[in-house]
């Protein structure tokens, strides 16, 4: 790569000068952009297509993660993130191995960073990138609070009949591209909607994320294990088995110490 084009993304102007300065002893470094919020970000990285974005995260508005939702994980390039000490934040990024850097950092810690976007750059780990991204944005979205009571029965397609599925009988639920697949007394029903949007409508009380691409429901839930360190399964009562995601655990744990 003959040159790395840089762009900078903070709201406060000391900041991206010190970013600016870090840069500058980097002769193959430049800087193709500064922006001030994260609207102005998202132009940026649509029109000017860096080879690395560092994207401070807390922003009035549209935050870093939200730039990152925005864009979508698949067309970031790099990504550094810049943080204030945020616990969240970077227990997140440590998770989803991300690139990160706390305020204030030194010299040495902001060439370690740079030199491991470097490195996933030359390797071409796009698509690794791209996923872990996608975890980080799972993991750290919010559960959207419901505007309307939690639904106690679903709709779904059975062959040429439609059918009420009782949501207290989904045992856990998958999703599956564009759909979710629900899990019920060993059957299986497909509904068109995105996990996140019936995470909405679910009773929070009774469903638990437990990770990007799982929903539980907490009352079906019979053992936590532990197969190593790093690994957390949940058992339900009908044997199946589901991994939970590191930086969910606590939550889960949470949920289940007050679970009726």
């Amino acid at each position: 790569m003959a040159e790395l084009r840089v762009l900078l993304v903070d709201d406060e102007p000391l900041a991206r000068r010190g970013l600016r300065q870090a840069l500058a002893r980097h002769p193959d470094v430049v800087v193709c952009g500064e922006c001030r919020d994260g609207r102005e970000a998202v132009a940026a990285l649509r029109a000017q297509r860096p080879h690395l974005v560092l994207l401070d995260v807390q922003m009035p508005e549209l935050d870093g993660f939200g730039v990152l939702r925005e864009v979508g994980a698949e067309h970031m390039p790099a990504v550094i993130f810049v943080t204030a000490f945020d616990t969240f934040a970077v227990k997140a990024f440590t998770v989803h191995a991300v690139d990160y850097l706390v305020k204030p950092f030194d010299d040495a810690r902001f060439d370690e960073a740079l030199s491991r976007a470097r490195q996933r750059l030359r390797a071409g780990e796009a698509a690794e990138l791209g996923r872990r991204l996608a975890d980080l944005l799972a993991d750290t979205a919010p559960v959207p609070k419901p505007t309307e009571p939690p639904v106690d029965r679903l709709l779904v397609r059975v062959g040429m009949r439609s059918v009420l599925v009782p949501v207290a009988d989904i045992e856990w639920i998958e999703a599956d591209d564009y759909c979710v697949t629900l899990h019920v007394n060993g059957r299986a029903h497909v509904l068109r909607e995105s996990l996140a949007a019936l995470e909405a409508r679910l009773d929070p009380e009774r469903f638990v994320r437990i990770h990007r691409s799982a929903i539980v429901n907490v009352g079906c839930i019979q053992e936590v294990h532990r197969p190593s360190p790093t690994e957390q399964v949940v058992v339900l009562a009908n044997g199946q088995r589901l991994r939970v995601s590191r930086s969910r655990r606590e939550h889960l744990e949470r949920r289940l110490g007050r679970a009726r």
